[in-house]
């Protein structure tokens, strides 16, 4: 029929949600699916779930809940991407917060809306990311960085102390921290198990006295050192 009407046959937009409340997956997905060019292919109440079903769906763009009872979608947006690098996510809450906000960027959300936003504009903001483009204000992005450096500044020389009091293995881990790579990829990138990546950096982030993986990798930019090369300079096991 598209033939016949002069338009050319176009795949819809596949979205997958996340949501721990129903009324809410319910009701974006009837919004989302009234449209002609989106369907939503799968939804999920947990993080578990999301991960487990997801990249089977190989949707185009994911909607997260940022708040999870068994998670937090921010993780579920670094996992998703690290198995689908092309996935979009689009961040939802219900709270206007500037730290989940940095740490989505940090994560590689696209966009970030809050839960009173209208129909149309979470339409509108599926397809923005459907089209690879970001529904995130760079000057936003921008200040929220500025403020996270700001926050860090006055313990800049403790930081130091502490640089330099990482092994070899934890720097090599914490410049990929730098780079946005989730466990899994640098788990890959040093042949190291996801389980002992996730050891070094409970590690690190104790000895350089932060409690978030985002302010870990504002430290990373600071030092201005180069990411390790695959495997690691002189790591690698033989």
């Amino acid at each position: 029929m598209s033939a016949e009407c002069g338009f050319p046959a176009r795949k819809p937009i596949r979205v997958f949600l996340l949501d721990d409340h129903e009324v809410v997956r319910r009701g974006v997905q009837d919004l989302l699916d009234a449209e002609p060019d989106i369907e939503v292919v799968g939804d999920a109440g947990t993080a578990g779930h999301a991960l487990a079903r997801g990249p089977a769906l190989r949707p185009d763009v994911a909607i997260l809940d940022v708040r999870l009872p068994d998670g937090d979608g921010i993780t579920v947006c670094r996992e998703l991407r690290s198995r689908m690098p092309e996935l979009a996510c689009l961040m939802l809450t219900s709270f206007d917060d500037d730290e989940a906000l940095l740490d989505a960027i940090m994560a590689g959300a696209a966009g970030y809306v809050l839960k009173e936003i209208k129909g149309a504009d979470l339409v509108a903001a599926v397809r923005t990311l459907a089209s690879g483009r970001s529904t995130l204000d760079p000057a936003t992005t921008a200040r929220l960085m500025d403020s996270l450096r700001e926050e860090d500044y006055g313990a800049e020389c403790a930081q130091d102390d502490a640089l330099s009091g990482l092994s070899p293995r934890e720097k090599d881990v914490l410049a990929l921290i730098g780079e946005g790579l989730t466990n899994s990829q640098i788990g890959k990138r040093l042949y190291l198990s996801e389980k002992t990546v996730k050891n070094h950096i409970s590690r690190l982030l104790a000895k350089l006295g932060v409690e978030r993986r985002v302010q870990a990798a504002v430290i990373a930019a600071h030092t201005g050192d180069s990411a390790p090369p695959a495997g690691g300079a002189g790591h690698r096991r033989r």
